[in-house]
């Protein structure tokens, strides 16, 4: 068997390496650096971010635990800062090469065209600079998985286009501090960006239309998390829409860069916004173009392609996983797809339950979500309640000095966990354990009899 993989983000290179795991014969086609978006202009470069800004507040606070710094100001080397993040994300994508080093894969670097159900036509490129090279080849296989990931969205306003304006994959190459930024959406993006930069001194402004941060998560945890964003220093309108963005020549203050004015309307007033730099964190969709899915007969639109569940496409031959299906943007949830698209390929079964999805926002502190909110089990007519427990009752976050925070959990009307919303510190670590309960269709008594280290943030779950 022959299966051609069409993007090495890590919904595609994890699938590839389980198929030649399996004696399967791999192409793995990718226009960019190995490691998607997520390795090289996402997650891991943004956690670095993170990081450093995570040491930086903890060094600030170091005097409440008895750590002075007699010899002056606190400083960040930005220079630094960014070399790190290159040094990780270039240690990784090394990391993902030996992987593939692997005699049933080929890596094949260039942008992929569909040409048949069973045929794709690459145009390569060179594996360094990424120029063309004008030259194609035709790759044939029993079957092919598309995995191109997603883009940036726009923000479609008069002067949304303007130079100088930046998502996130700009803002991680960025060789200053600005002085003020404004966010546009109070995403998961968003929201990391603007904590990042507001721990290494920008002014930051955040703009979201809807009525609350974090839009398709837990209204509690998004109206704690916003009140201690907002006392970090960090402003947040919400049900805010942005009008326009315009440019202001003589900004002063200066500095060599202009700055931009972005006007919106909230609750009936016009409001405005000065700022250096300018983040479009408005999500995300699918990157679908150019790819000649209609030549397979693959069904496709601006959300997405469409897929049932096993990733197969209108075409039987063809399989998608990942972002580019518009489903749930999230790496983790792009490799399982390929695992439940491969199996499916293989004739095999597996018990991956694509509904219970965790996910994590790396602001300080961390917030986490997995299963259901209390919103969505009215919406669906479920009967539920909620029980709370607080960071401030947990012995290790008070030695930590991190009692900001709490776990809330949703039951059904029989005490069976449906979904659990974290925020404080480690939540991205500790939503794993009630992942693994939800997805086991565990009880909050199965979760009391549980035994738990003590002293450990996981006490928090001894509801």
């Amino acid at each position: 068997m022959k299966i051609i993989i069409i993007g090495a983000g890590p919904g595609g290179y994890e699938t590839a390496i389980e198929a030649a795991g399996r004696g399967i014969e791999v192409v793995l086609i990718e226009k960019g650096n190995v490691g998607g978006t997520c390795l090289n202009e996402g997650c891991i470069p943004t956690k670095v971010l993170c990081r450093s800004a995570e040491v930086l507040e903890e060094v600030r606070s170091a005097g409440t635990f008895g750590v002075c710094f007699p010899s002056g100001e606190i400083q960040v080397d930005f220079r630094k800062v960014r070399q790190r993040k290159s040094e990780v994300v270039e240690q990784l994508r090394s990391g993902v090469h030996s992987l593939l080093d692997n005699g049933l894969i080929t890596l094949v670097h260039g942008r992929a065209v569909l040409k048949d159900p069973h045929t794709v036509t690459v145009c390569l490129t060179d594996a360094v600079s990424g120029k063309d090279l004008e030259e194609s080849r035709d790759y044939t296989a029993d079957y092919i998985i598309v995995a191109t990931g997603s883009l940036p969205a726009a923000v479609r306003v008069p002067g949304g286009d303007l130079p100088g304006l930046v998502t996130s994959r700009e803002l991680l190459d960025i060789d200053h501090v600005p002085e003020s930024m404004c966010v546009i959406g109070a995403g998961v993006i968003g929201l990391e960006f603007a904590s990042i930069f507001r721990s290494f001194g920008s002014r930051v402004t955040v703009v979201e239309y809807c009525p609350q941060i974090l839009p398709r998560y837990d209204a509690d945890l998004a109206k704690r998390l916003k009140q201690s964003l907002t006392r970090r220093g960090i402003e947040i309108i919400t049900s805010a829409e942005v009008r326009s963005i315009s440019v202001l020549q003589d900004a002063g203050g200066g500095m060599d860069e202009p700055a931009f004015r972005v006007e919106y309307g909230s609750k009936g007033k016009i409001g405005e916004i000065i700022a250096r730099k300018v983040l479009v964190a408005v999500g995300r969709r699918p990157a679908v173009e150019n790819l000649g899915l209609e030549n397979a007969g693959v069904e496709y639109g601006p959300k997405g392609i469409q897929v049932d569940d096993n990733m197969q496409t209108a075409c039987p031959s063809v399989y998608a996983i990942g972002d580019v299906t518009g489903r749930m943007m999230l790496a983790h949830v792009a490799v399982y797809q390929g695992l439940r698209a491969l199996n499916h390929i293989c004739g095999q079964k597996d018990s991956i339950n694509l509904s219970v999805v965790p996910s994590a926002v790396f602001t300080i502190p961390e917030a986490a979500s997995v299963g259901m909110t209390e919103d969505e089990c009215r919406e669906k007519g479920i009967g539920c309640r909620s029980v709370k427990s607080f960071f401030r009752a947990n012995g290790k976050a008070v030695a930590m000095g991190q009692t900001d925070g709490f776990v809330k959990t949703v039951l059904d009307t029989d005490g069976r966990i449906l979904g659990c919303h974290l925020f404080g510190p480690h939540s991205a670590d500790l939503v794993a354990e009630m992942t693994a309960l939800i997805d086991r269709h565990s009880t909050l008594e199965d979760l009391r009899s549980v035994i738990h280290a003590h002293p450990t943030l996981g006490e928090v779950f001894r509801i």
